[in-house]
């Protein structure tokens, strides 16, 4: 029996010493760093402060305020000019406004979008918060990246919809960029949410309130007009007629591609020719087979009569160069055509893939309606809607863009017209900011969005770089001015007109009618 205990003892003590040796193996090895790996890892995909990699995807999504510039060089210069302005500004002087762009986007002429937006937004950030009656609140300004596609745009909105508590006091979110389905999602929840959204370059119509007299996207503001109102103006300005023109659309449709169909079909109405529709990659700035379907289709233009001299094309920038590619290949070169577009068509200036035969043809034209222009308001020749002091104001601040304190803000470009819009939505959006709090105090979030409609009048409008900005009872501008443009035989753009959507100018009230 003693020899039993002895035994007991023994294998008690072994288990206690084995048990001491692997708790303290495991506190040597927790300090190392290297239990947490053995036991359960816990990976971080954090990129930086508010910004994380989802599972599955290779991007950096969320909300940025440090000078992180999601891994576009192009962008670094911009954002370091931000975050040096939101440092100087003073806790609890001012309220958030994030711009949200696909900062991860792929495609060379998304990119040069998103900077020509990120450049624009900042630049009226700093006129803001450095103007000379000291208006506040002041402004900073943070990056919201719901992806290339906009397919994180629920965990971008969560954090959004978290910045309008605490210290950041977010208070609208302006940009938005494409009309795609992700995007009109990601505002239509930002809107039920109840924070303020103010669309630059967005043009969709069933991206706006107002149609068939309901709201859907409450407290969304506008500076861009819708593709019906660019499609009224197209036609105001080119007299198109249905007796003469065609229709190239996109099938299987976005909410730009869409609604631009819609509305090119209203000019279209009794038009002898079937429509003929293309179906592009699901992500349309790749190139896919399209480039055969638009040989196919400029062989059946050629055997139209030689008064069919129109096409209208509904479609995004990538099909639309290889359309303007096939037709400078097409079998009748003695036929000449102009093809219309809408606002897609700014990405074709400087597009190293265009075919210089088909520019250069001078029986091919190719004209599209532009979101602004730098040459649109060089002289007062619209007497209103616009004034080239207005435009001076803009290219004030570009003039000094170049160094501190203002920049450097990198390559500046203004033929596309993103860097003007974008600088009139942050401008719409200080408007409403500060109109919801004349004393200068931080407004309620729920205030802001119900000054979109007190957006017009002489002494209430918001006098555009891109031109007068008048809000109707919706939200959407009225008779908004509308460059077309031109590209040039060196694939350049040039300004042509102002047309208009209601075809002339705002009066001097701009008061949108009953």
């Amino acid at each position: 029996m003693a020899r039993v205990w002895t035994w007991l003892r023994e294998d008690v003590w072994e288990i206690r010493f084995r048990r001491y040796v692997a708790l303290s193996l495991a506190a040597v090895l927790a300090a190392l760093g290297i239990w947490g790996g053995m036991t359960a890892t816990k990976e971080d995909r954090s990129c930086a402060p508010g910004v994380v990699q989802p599972k599955g995807s290779d991007e950096c999504v969320g909300v940025s305020w440090t000078t992180y510039a999601f891994g576009r060089p192009q962008f670094a210069e911009t954002v370091q000019a931000i975050n040096r302005e939101n440092h100087r500004l003073k806790p609890g002087s001012y309220v958030t406004v994030a711009l949200l762009e696909p900062f991860t986007a792929t495609d060379a002429d998304n990119l040069a979008d998103v900077l020509h937006e990120l450049q624009g937004a900042y630049l009226a950030q700093h006129q803001a918060n450095h103007d000379a009656n000291g208006l506040k609140p002041k402004i900073r300004l943070v990056l919201a990246n719901p992806g290339a596609t906009g397919a994180h745009w629920q965990q971008t909105v969560d954090r959004l919809e978290r910045m309008t508590k605490g210290p950041d006091r977010l208070r609208a979110v302006t940009g938005v960029g494409l009309s795609t389905d992700n995007n009109k999602k990601a505002v239509k929840e930002l809107t039920r949410r109840g924070i303020p959204v103010i669309g630059s370059s967005i043009t969709a119509d069933d991206l706006a309130n107002g149609q068939n007299g309901k709201d859907p996207f409450p407290g969304l503001a506008r500076v861009s007009p819708t593709n019906t109102d660019e499609a009224r103006a197209l036609a105001s300005f080119a007299k198109v007629s249905a007796a003469n023109a065609f229709l190239v659309y996109d099938r299987t449709g976005d909410p730009y591609t869409r609604t631009l169909q819609k509305s090119f079909e209203k000019m279209l109405t009794g038009s002898r020719y079937e429509a003929q529709p293309f179906t592009p990659p699901a992500d349309r700035s790749k190139e896919g087979s399209t480039a055969n379907v638009f040989a196919q289709i400029t062989t059946i233009l050629c055997t139209t009569p030689k008064s069919t001299d129109t096409i209208l094309f509904a479609g995004r920038h990538t099909q639309l160069r290889q359309f303007i590619n096939a037709l400078g290949a097409r079998g009748c070169v003695d036929r000449r055509f102009t093809v219309l577009t809408g606002d897609e068509g700014s990405y074709l200036a400087g597009d190293k893939e265009l075919d210089p035969r088909a520019l250069k043809d001078p029986l091919l034209s190719v004209r599209y309606t532009a979101l602004a222009h730098p040459e649109a308001w060089v002289s007062d020749t619209a007497k209103t809607g616009g004034s080239a002091a207005d435009a001076r104001v803009l290219q004030a601040l570009l003039d000094s863009a170049g160094r501190e304190p203002v920049g450097p803000v990198g390559k500046v470009a203004l033929d596309d017209g993103q860097l003007i819009i974008a600088y009139d939505a942050m401008r719409l959006a200080v408007h409403g900011i500060r109109g919801a709090s004349p004393t200068g105090k931080i407004p309620a979030l729920a205030d802001v969005g119900l000054q979109w409609p007190q957006v017009k009048g002489k002494q209430l409008r918001v006098n555009g770089a891109s031109g007068w900005i008048c809000l109707d009872a919706h939200g959407n501008p009225y008779d908004k001015a509308v460059p077309i443009v031109e590209l040039t035989p060196d694939s350049r753009s040039r300004f042509v007109k102002i047309a208009w959507p209601e075809g002339k100018p705002p009066a001097q009230e701009c008061l949108p009618p009953s």
